[in-house]
């Protein structure tokens, strides 16, 4: 297997989720726990880790700073790169239940990552109730996103339990050594190379937009309104939520899980003509609704955080996405009319201009000084209520080190929101993994149950047969 490719310089994309960390409550950090049927076999989980660090060159990078944003953050080897800081192993305390799992889990969704190191860490637990194990993955959102994480996790996995073919351990990266003279004029090219890009795409639009304006003034006027309101909705700030009770914010987190039969979820939506996130957003939907009947507080409409995939290749690096915010309407009363009209919202803002040009804007975010940036897209992201995220995962077995991958639980960041909710496939599941802010959601386990009851109802016409039953793991703490 040959190492994967990647850019040494941060995408602006990238750059713009490491930048605003300067703001904790913007953390980007995913957490995934791989539930195991048994333990790996230690010193082959070492080596597998060792050479997925060889075959993805990011794992052993960290990130380097441009002195006054000369130019973007560069990857560049850790000199002091230490397996055994990134790779740790401890034993799941009693009873070794789903929730004393998740207790573990907690800690490591809250803690941000050593900035001078790579931006990865892993924690196999063992001990489980069911003799098995879960191997933790945390990473940071500018080495990739969803479906990038799931092509790199391939690297890890093999497809028998017991492969018969060892190949030889791949080189290390190769290491360089950089004069910061060398660096300074290094990040001066690369600003002006992506400077020049902006301006050559804008002089192109301008003279295509003026060409237009003589052969079709009407609607080229019309199409510069489009653009300029996509755009407009795009940036509005939105610093105050539309829930009433899920406003606090702060570092504490809590992380749920729970699953479905992949097969109801499509059913449920195929049945009113929507798609599996359809389905996957309407329950949530609900399940909010229900949350804040159960407060005495109902709501109408909430407003969502959804990264719309932008990838068009089959890089596993570097993130190809753009968060589209809308309000919902959670209480319109019926699972199908919610079903269809989260399909007619998502699909007019992957239509939105603003949506092809979320590089563009992301390159003039980055080029403002780090606090207007913070402040700004900030300001973007703390107003929606929670973040939805429907990521395909692996519809086969595969092993790590011997032990089965049987379950997947992503946990994406909350993006300054008070909750995140996300799908990720595996095998004929829907795993369904949330993480909540404690000030905002001081109830947890309710919150969880609430969202898995909200899905229920939008499997309950799924199909004549009985929907697949849900098997629920809450945490301890708000139960």
């Amino acid at each position: 297997m040959s190492a994967e490719r990647f850019e040494r310089h941060m995408s602006d994309a990238d750059a713009l989720l490491w930048n605003i960390e300067a703001d904790p409550i913007l953390r980007s950090t995913i957490v995934t726990v791989m539930l195991l049927d048994r333990s790996p076999d230690w010193e082959r989980l070492i080596d597998k880790i060792d050479r997925g660090t060889r075959l993805i060159p990011r794992l052993r990078q960290r990130v380097v700073d441009a002195p006054l944003k000369f130019g973007p953050p560069h990857w560049s080897a850790d000199p002091h790169f230490e397996l055994d800081y990134h790779l740790r192993r401890l034993r799941a305390p009693e009873p070794g239940d789903r929730a004393m799992l998740f207790e573990v889990v907690r800690p490591i969704a809250m803690a941000g990552f050593d900035r001078s190191r790579p931006l990865w860490e892993f924690t196999l637990v063992e001990g489980l109730d069911d003799g098995g194990a879960a191997l933790v993955v945390k990473v940071h959102h500018s080495i990739t996103d969803g479906v990038g994480g799931i092509r790199l996790a391939m690297m890890l996995f093999d497809l028998e339990r017991e492969p018969n073919i060892v190949e030889p351990l791949p080189p290390l990266p190769v290491s360089e050594d950089e004069a910061v003279i060398d660096r300074f004029w290094d990040w001066v090219a690369i600003n002006n190379h992506r400077l020049f890009d902006l301006g050559r795409e804008a002089i192109s639009t301008t003279a295509s937009g003026m060409r237009r304006a003589v052969t079709d003034p009407v609607g080229a006027v019309s199409e510069i309104g489009r653009n300029v309101s996509s755009y407009a909705r795009m940036l509005k700030p939105a610093n105050t939520p539309m829930s009433p009770i899920m406003r606090g914010r702060s570092l504490g987190r809590h992380v749920n899980a729970f699953e479905f039969a992949l097969d109801d979820f499509k059913r449920a939506a195929k049945d009113v003509g929507g798609t599996l996130n359809d389905a996957f957003v309407a329950g949530i939907g609900l399940g909010l609704e229900r949350y804040h009947r159960d407060h005495g507080a109902p709501v109408e409409d909430l407003r969502i955080t959804l990264p719309i995939n932008l990838r068009d290749d089959d890089s596993a690096g570097g993130n190809h996405f753009t968060p589209a915010r809308f309000a919902i309407p959670v209480g319109i009363g019926s699972r199908e009319r919610l079903i269809v009209r989260i399909g007619e919202l998502v699909d007019q803002w992957r239509h939105e201009p603003a949506v092809a040009a979320s590089d563009r804007l992301a390159a003039l975010l980055n080029r403002l000084p780090s606090p207007a940036t913070t402040v700004l897209f900030g300001s973007m992201l703390k107003g929606a209520d929670f973040v939805a995220s429907n990521v395909p995962g692996i519809s086969f077995d595969v092993y790590l080190a011997g032990a089965r991958l049987e379950r997947n639980y992503a946990f994406a960041p909350l993006s300054g929101t008070s909750a995140a909710v996300t799908l990720m496939s595996h095998r004929d599941l829907c795993c369904i993994g949330i993480q909540t802010d404690d000030a905002a959601i001081p109830d947890p386990a309710h919150f969880a149950e609430c969202v898995r009851a909200g899905m229920a109802e939008v499997l309950e016409g799924a199909s004549e047969r009985e929907p697949h039953p849900a098997t629920v793991s809450f945490g301890r703490h708000g139960e």
